[in-house]
C-alpha cells in the first residue's frame, strides 16, 4: 500500500472512525451488541485497530477518534486496548448506557478517568417509549459537561425524529459541549432536516463533523452534490465548529479510505472552483478536533 506524505502544516486527525475485535478475539473481546444495519451481532467487515492504523498510515492521516461500536456495546475493553497500543495518536469516544439502573453516569465518570475524550448518545439505545432527555440522559450529558466530555449524537434514521431532544439538552446544559455526527444524516436534497441543522448553530456549543459522506450523497465519489451542503454548514458555523471524518471501516465499502480524503480536493478539480480555503480546510482536517480536545494527540 502506498504511502501518502502529509506535512505538518496540514495535519490530518480522523474525526469519526470505528474498530472491533476479529472472531478470532470473541473470547477476550465479546461482541454484545449489534452494528446498526448489521443483520448480526458478528461485524459484516473487518475493523481491527491494526487495519485501521494501516489505512491512516496510507492516507498521511496523524490521529483518530474512535467512537465506541455497537457491536461491543458497552464493553469498552477492545477500545481501550486500541488506545493503550496507540496512545497519543488514537482517542477514545465511549458510548452512553441509557438503561434505567445499569449505571451509565459511573461508567462514563470511570471511562472519563480511564482517558476517553467524548460520549456517543445513540438515541436508539433508549428502552421504548423514552428519550434522550430522561432522567438517566439527563444525568449523563450534565456529567459529560462537567468533564469536558462533548456528546456527539448519532440521528440514524433522521435528525427530524431527534431534534427537539437535542435542542431541549443545549438549552438545559449550556456547558456541555455536542457534535452533531455525519451531516446530522441530512441528504445531499437539503430539506427542512436540513434547515434545522443548520439553525442549530445558534448554540455557540454545537459543532459538526462532516464525514460518511456516501451516507448523504445521492452520487459517487467525489460527491459533488454535496458540496453546497458543506459551503452552508461552514458558512452557518463557522470552520471552526466543523470536523472531518471518514467513518471507517463502512468507507471501505464505498470510496475508501484514502479516496475519503480527497474529497473536498477531487470536487474543486472536477468543479474548477475551490469550495473551501486553505485555513478552512485546516481546521476541518484538525484544527477544530485539537481546539475541542485539547491535548488528546501529541
Amino acid at each position: 500500500m502506498s504511502r501518502v506524505a502529509t506535512p505538518r502544516s496540514t495535519m490530518r486527525l480522523d474525526g469519526h472512525v470505528h474498530v472491533w475485535a476479529p472472531p478470532s478475539m470473541a473470547d477476550k473481546y465479546p461482541h454484545a451488541g449489534q452494528l446498526m444495519g448489521a443483520p448480526g451481532a458478528e461485524p459484516p467487515i473487518g475493523a481491527t485497530v491494526e487495519q485501521l492504523v494501516e489505512q491512516m498510515d496510507a492516507a498521511g492521516v496523524q490521529g483518530a477518534l474512535i467512537v465506541q461500536p455497537g457491536c461491543h456495546k458497552y464493553d469498552h475493553s477492545y477500545v481501550s486496548h486500541a488506545l493503550e497500543r496507540y496512545p497519543g495518536r488514537l482517542v477514545g469516544c465511549l458510548l452512553a448506557d441509557p438503561s434505567p439502573g445499569a449505571g451509565g453516569v459511573q461508567a462514563i465518570s470511570e471511562l472519563a478517568k480511564a482517558g476517553y475524550r467524548a460520549v456517543r448518545f445513540n438515541p436508539y439505545l433508549w428502552p421504548d417509549g423514552e428519550k434522550m432527555t430522561n432522567s438517566e440522559g439527563r444525568a449523563m450529558y450534565k456529567l459529560a459537561g462537567e468533564l469536558g466530555l462533548p456528546v456527539g449524537h448519532m440521528p440514524f434514521k433522521g435528525l427530524l425524529n431527534h431534534i427537539q431532544e437535542i435542542e431541549t439538552l443545549l438549552q438545559d446544559y449550556p456547558q456541555t459541549k455536542c457534535i452533531i455526527d455525519h451531516y446530522g444524516f441530512c441528504n445531499a436534497k437539503m430539506g427542512e432536516d436540513f434547515e434545522r441543522l443548520l439553525s442549530l448553530a445558534t448554540f455557540p456549543q454545537v459543532y459538526v463533523k462532516i464525514a460518511a459522506h456516501f451516507r448523504v450523497s445521492n452520487e459517487e465519489f467525489p460527491y459533488v452534490d454535496l458540496r453546497t451542503e458543506i459551503r452552508r454548514i461552514v458558512d452557518a458555523f463557522g470552520a471552526h465548529r466543523v470536523m472531518y471524518g471518514t467513518d471507517y471501516p463502512w468507507v471501505m465499502d464505498e470510496c475508501g479510505y484514502i479516496n475519503a480524503w480527497s474529497v473536498l480536493e477531487e470536487g474543486d478539480k472536477l468543479t474548477g472552483n475551490s469550495l473551501l480555503t486553505d485555513e478552512e480546510k485546516q481546521s476541518l482536517y484538525s484544527g477544530t478536533l485539537t481546539a475541542l480536545l485539547p491535548g488528546a494527540w501529541q
